[in-house]
């Protein structure tokens, strides 16, 4: 049974910096498709940040380029989300996903395309 547990989240000034954790469970984690989603109050989820663990390859919306860094520790079964220069629009409900289907880079930040989720880590950014 597939399991993603997030970690991490919490309140920081903005300017400030957090790291997310999801720890994940159950299945073979190496070829997989993990992403970061988040999802503020009456907003869509939105993709953030997306990892194909088999090869690295890395895909980042245009609002975190620069800022966030999307990284795993296939010896953890591990993979993270370095936010930097957090801004109060950052605030949300963080999301890890995971997916085994193959994906071309135009579809990795599509929610619809994971069907693997974590419960949620918020994080606040004040101003």
């Amino acid at each position: 049974q597939v399991q993603l547990v997030e970690s991490g989240g919490g309140s920081v000034q903005a300017g400030g910096s957090l790291r997310l954790s999801c720890a994940t469970f159950g299945y073979t984690y190496s070829s997989t498709y993990m992403g970061w989603f988040r999802q503020a109050p009456g907003k869509e989820r939105e993709g953030v940040a997306a990892i194909y663990t088999g090869g690295g390859n890395t895909y980042y919306a245009d609002s975190v380029k620069g800022r966030f860094t999307i990284s795993q520790d296939n010896a953890k079964n591990t993979v993270y989300l370095q936010m930097n220069s957090l801004k109060p629009e950052d605030t949300a409900m963080y999301y890890c996903a995971a997916d085994f289907s193959r994906k071309t880079v135009g579809r990795m930040l599509n929610r619809y395309e994971y069907n693997y989720w974590g419960q949620g880590t918020q994080v606040t950014v004040s101003s």
